[in-house]
């Protein structure tokens, strides 16, 4: 399969590039992790296709077109004297992908999931590559987590009725929150929420389709 090579990723990187990914920290960081040590070994051929993939208790990587552009949105040209976002909060570790990829263009990144077989699923994923700025936490992603904000930004890979209110007072001015959400026609959209001094500005986006937002721990 040549899995191992940067070759089939290049390619995977061309392709979202052509479909409009333009950040070259977030194409950097696509070429860089390798997609195909986060799904299931029998799965692996369809690492570097542009689709979803289960991981097992019901959810699923997304599309890496997905990833990068909720990434791209997360990172708006922001970024401090390194050249990355600050402190970023993810809902949602799932398999840990998504991390992975946010740890290469955030300084920090403190990870959430309320499903512990994912929990640990992700963490074994994860040690492999060592990233030392990543923190995998094992809770509710609806109320945040108070102990890291204020984020530069915060990215949810599930999609609600509306975006909790704890993400928004955990967002640091000038922050950026990328969600999907459900709107009134009952379909999820992709939202980003900018926190200004003055104001919560809401952008709308494409129609997307994720898994949705629930409450508690399993």
């Amino acid at each position: 399969m040549g899995l191992d090579s940067n070759a089939v990723r290049a390619r995977m990187v061309q392709k979202l590039a052509a479909q409009g990914v333009s950040d070259a920290r977030v194409l950097s960081a696509m070429g860089i992790v390798e997609r195909h040590r986060f799904v299931d070994s029998a799965l692996a051929n369809q690492a570097y296709e542009d689709t979803s993939i289960p991981i097992g208790l019901g959810q699923t990587i997304s599309k890496p077109n997905v990833v990068a552009r909720m990434i791209e949105l997360l990172l708006g040209g922001r970024a401090d004297a390194s050249g990355k976002l600050g402190r970023v909060l993810e809902i949602g570790t799932g398999c840990g992908y998504q991390a992975a990829v946010l740890s290469h263009v955030a300084t920090e990144v403190y990870s959430i999931e309320r499903l512990r077989g994912l929990h640990e699923k992700a963490r074994e994923n994860l040690r492999a590559f060592r990233l030392a700025n990543v923190h995998l936490l094992f809770g509710d992603g609806m109320v945040g987590y108070a102990r890291g904000a204020p984020y530069a930004g915060i990215i949810a890979a599930a999609g609600g009725e509306s975006v909790p209110g704890a993400w928004i007072e955990q967002l640091a001015v000038g922050g950026r929150i990328v969600a999907p959400t459900v709107m009134p026609g009952g379909r999820q959209a992709l939202v980003v929420l900018e926190k200004t001094p003055s104001e919560l500005k809401q952008t709308v986006l494409e129609a997307v389709h994720f898994v949705p937002l629930k409450s508690g721990i399993a």
